[in-house]
């Protein structure tokens, strides 16, 4: 069964639908949205929190996303473009960093540009994401992981109603170092059992 959902998985994502929320549209990361990404990809302050480094010039920017092409083809790549449904602005990404087929469970990440934050722009664009895993998906668990001292992000999975499940300690290797990583999920049961009176 779990080899028939990682391929409906991977073909849903190889055609990855748009999304469209109050404010926002997710769509497909292209070429296009150069600018945009290296805008917020280049800064230290953004990328202090997670797992890459920052982007050195738009050149490697360009490169990354036109990579991004092949992996969308293959349907093994599971972000969005958060954009400004009225600009048409890239402010950042928000999707599916990985997928346990076997548990039906994924892992969510967003990034946004710090210029538009304390908006709620992570929230309405990881809000539609979880919402997509569980009616889309039929997923049974969605996550989140963050670094504990990241309190901007915990935030925003206390918004979408994920709870807090503990820190493990220093379970994941970052740029050279080991760090405490807190983790918050919502279950299907969870998400059904708020929507229904």
């Amino acid at each position: 069964i779990f080899v028939m959902k990682r391929e409906y998985i991977h073909k849903v994502f190889s055609k990855i639908p748009i999304i469209k929320t109050e404010r926002l549209t997710l769509r497909k990361l292209t070429p296009d949205d150069t600018d945009d990404m290296f805008e917020y990809a280049q800064r230290a302050d953004v990328t202090k929190y997670l797992t890459w480094f920052p982007h050195k010039d738009k050149g490697y920017t360009l490169q990354y996303l036109t990579y991004l092409e092949t992996r969308y083809k293959a349907g093994d790549f599971y972000d969005w473009a958060v954009t400004d449904s009225t600009t048409g602005k890239m402010l950042g990404t928000c999707g599916f960093t990985r997928f346990d087929f076997y548990n039906d469970s994924a892992e969510i990440g967003y990034v946004i540009n710090p210029d538009f934050h304390n908006k709620g722009i992570a929230t309405e664009a990881s809000s539609a994401i979880i919402k997509f895993g569980f009616e889309n998906l039929a997923l049974n668990r969605i996550e989140c992981r963050y670094f504990p001292e990241n309190q901007a992000s915990l935030r925003v999975m206390n918004k979408n109603n994920m709870q807090f499940e503990g820190i493990r300690r220093k379970s994941m290797l970052i740029k050279g170092e080991y760090r405490d990583v807190g983790i918050c999920a919502i279950t299907r049961d969870d998400y059904y059992g708020q929507k229904q009176p």
